[in-house]
């Protein structure tokens, strides 16, 4: 398919999925650029969010039930993830009228290449935060960028835009997260690539080193995180990568030793640019060493881009963090702190764990698993995470993974999980049921707690930790 503005906006489309975290946010650049948008999401008709859903049919976009009913002509393109079934209603409706087909992947890096300016994010661990913080240095420098992000940025969020995933702006710049799990990287030729860490996720780690070669490879130019062995090992493939680290002294962009200060809600350091030698205050309202490492890469991304390393700073002074990425729902009147989070690999748990560690207080740590077949792959590192960072006195709390449907393995679950937790010195309860679970948290609180909501690809969990806050109440 052509891909110039005239034909993308010519054809009308359908998003199979059109509330997921990924297809949300490609179907409101779509809209905001002019496109005729439908489509439909099994979330929906099973009356999961339906506030989201009846903000999308107030910006226009034409919703169905997954039967089918809403691919009526050969113009719609179908858009669908390539893990989408061929049983599905939308799928089979699509070849018989002989609908093009497009990939979430496919589609936002048509999109994304023809930007005259582009920054994609990469690596394991981080993408959505240090997206949200490039997009937001990008409009505070006045470049009017649009961005497509896995995650509601809060600094976008207003009365008419609550799902601000993405935001469509009339700038050269696209800034985007770009995904390794299903090799979808491959597809995207920016002018930055941004480089956070590269470790076990959805595929092997040879894969991966593969995958973030090529793509430090392609880019105009690179920012690439010195602390990380891995990523800094794939740097010799990269074109004038502007380098950044907490604790490596040979970055570019780096922390000056003895002045992190961390609080339980945000952290500040005095950031050194060594080419310079100038140094800037660096203050956070989002907590946790990760958080600095993903401003580190977010400055150095913008430096890249031709954002004054001054302007990134101060730009990231009034970033509001993300939904779900740490994000305090609130205190109950006994003092105990309920948080919802997207941790759900080893890496996202381990930087969630060790944040709320290096504060006082037990933690309960909730996680439901982001699917069986996750779980099988990362499943020991997870438990070995959770048995590792936290202490004695903690508990893990496991239901079973979400599941929507489908003819995945359901054959290994969450009790794995928790007798290897155990098996590793860890304290852990298995409860199948998500709602029971919220009883047993209840039911253990105790004032000074921190309860942590965790897991991906299901925007329930917020509503969960929400109502935790109001039981505890």
């Amino acid at each position: 398919m052509n891909d110039n503005l005239a034909d993308l906006t010519a054809h009308p489309w359908f998003f199979c999925g059109i509330g997921g975290s990924g297809m949300l946010p490609l179907a409101m650049i779509l809209r905001g650029q002019g496109a005729a948008i439908a489509g439909s999401d099994r979330s929906r008709d099973q009356g999961r969010t339906p506030e989201k859903f009846a903000w999308l049919e107030r910006q226009g976009i034409a919703l169905f039930p997954q039967d089918g009913s809403g691919v009526t002509n050969a113009a719609q393109v179908l858009v669908a993830s390539a893990a989408v079934e061929d049983t599905v209603p939308e799928v089979i409706r699509a070849k018989e009228l002989g609908c093009p087909r497009m990939t979430r992947a496919e589609l936002l890096s048509t999109l994304f290449n023809r930007a005259r300016a582009s920054i994609a994010v990469g690596g394991t661990s981080g993408k959505s935060t240090v997206t949200g913080m490039l997009g937001w240095i990008m409009h505070q420098a006045g470049r009017d960028p649009t961005i497509m992000n896995g995650a509601v940025m809060k600094n976008f969020v207003a009365p008419d835009t609550p799902f601000a995933s993405a935001r469509v702006g009339a700038g050269d710049v696209f800034v985007s997260e770009v995904d390794e799990s299903d090799g979808s990287i491959a597809l995207y030729r920016p002018s930055v690539a941004v480089l956070l860490n590269v470790s076990l996720d959805h595929k092997s780690m040879e894969e991966l080193r593969q995958l973030f070669g090529d793509f430090l490879a392609i880019a105009g130019r690179a920012a690439i995180n010195w602390d990380d062995s891995e990523s800094r090992a794939l740097a010799s493939g990269a074109s004038a990568p502007v380098t950044f680290a907490i604790n490596h002294p040979e970055a570019m962009i780096g922390v000056e030793p003895g002045t992190v200060a961390d609080s339980p809600t945000g952290i500040a350091a005095t950031l050194i640019d060594r080419s310079s030698g100038m140094r800037h205050a660096l203050v956070l309202q989002v907590p946790g060493r990760h958080n600095l490492s993903n401003a580190l890469a977010a400055v150095a991304g913008a430096h890249a881009a031709g954002v004054s390393i001054a302007d990134a700073v101060a730009a990231l002074g009034t970033f509001a963090g993300l939904a779900r990425r740490f994000d305090i729902i609130g205190t109950s009147p006994s003092g105990v702190t309920v948080i919802d989070d997207f941790g759900h690999n080893p890496e996202k748990c381990r930087a969630t764990l060790r944040t709320l560690k290096s504060h006082p207080g037990r933690v309960i740590a909730f996680f439901q698993p982001h699917g069986y077949g996750p779980l099988r792959q990362m499943g020991r590192e997870l438990a070995e995470t959770f048995a590792q960072e936290l202490d004695a006195g903690d508990i893990t709390i496991l239901c079973d993974p979400v599941y929507f449907g489908g003819t995945v393995d359901r054959s290994e679950g969450s009790e794995r999980i928790v007798r290897l937790i155990e098996q590793a010195g860890g304290h852990a309860r298995y409860i199948p049921d998500r709602e029971a679970c919220g009883q047993a948290i209840v039911a253990l609180a105790q004032p000074g707690d921190r309860i942590v909501v965790m897991g991906a690809r299901d925007d329930t969990l917020s509503l969960f930790a929400r109502d935790i806050l109001s039981k505890l109440g």
